[in-house]
């Protein structure tokens, strides 16, 4: 499911993509007009509405990667992520608010993967923007029904002795998997874990990386 491709590639060798010149649809001149509007009546400037689409557009798993390699290594730290992870991404420099952020970790017995059934809610702040597998009806559809299979299409093989937990995402509230930290890190500092932290690692759909 993950790696479904169009066999069609254009003469650069690129898959081709359809254009996307189409009229606006409801919610796009929704947008525009509600943007518009703020400028207009001295809300915001465009200069503002520029520099918070910037910031927006800056952010990456390399903030959850951050996160969790701290988690790793500083055990009050995770203590307050599994507790309250909004109060540990801010005090990290990383806003979640309004939504409320809950971290599940990932054990020897337990393995969790996270979805989002109605829509695509998604912990952007620290993921950045979802990948577009996770916004199809596949993906949320059958993560429920069938989480282990789905999984192994991702080519992450959970043992039958392992229990996998599925968390569904809503509009106010955002779920992070702490996977667990591999082997043979115990020397490394937070940069060189965070290195090893993958975006579908922190989704529950893969694990983190093995050093070299």
């Amino acid at each position: 499911m993950p790696h479904d491709h169009h066999d069609h590639l254009s003469p650069s060798g690129h898959p081709y993509r359809k254009d996307d010149d189409v009229p606006l649809s409801y919610w796009q001149t929704m947008e525009i007009a509600v943007r518009e509007l703020l400028i207009e009546k001295g809300i915001a400037s465009a200069e503002e509405v520029t520099a918070q689409i910037n910031r927006m557009d800056s952010r990456s798993p390399a903030n959850g990667a951050a996160v969790v390699a701290r988690a790793w290594t500083d055990p009050a730290f995770k203590d307050l992520l599994l507790r309250d992870g909004r109060a540990a991404c801010t005090e990290m420099g990383f806003e979640v608010e309004p939504m409320h952020l809950i971290a599940v970790e990932n054990t020897e017995d337990v393995h969790n993967v996270i979805v989002c059934t109605l829509c695509s809610c998604y912990p952007r702040n620290l993921l950045g923007l979802p990948p577009d597998w996770y916004k199809s009806r596949a993906y949320r559809s059958r993560t429920v029904k069938e989480p282990r299979k789905v999984l192994s299409e991702f080519g992450l093989q959970i043992p039958d002795n392992m229990t996998v937990r599925v968390h569904d995402s809503t509009a106010d509230m955002r779920y992070i998997v702490l996977p667990a930290r591999p082997a043979g890190t115990e020397a490394m500092g937070n940069a060189e874990l965070a290195a090893l932290v993958t975006r579908d690692s922190m989704i529950g759909t893969g694990l983190p990386r093995v050093p070299e």
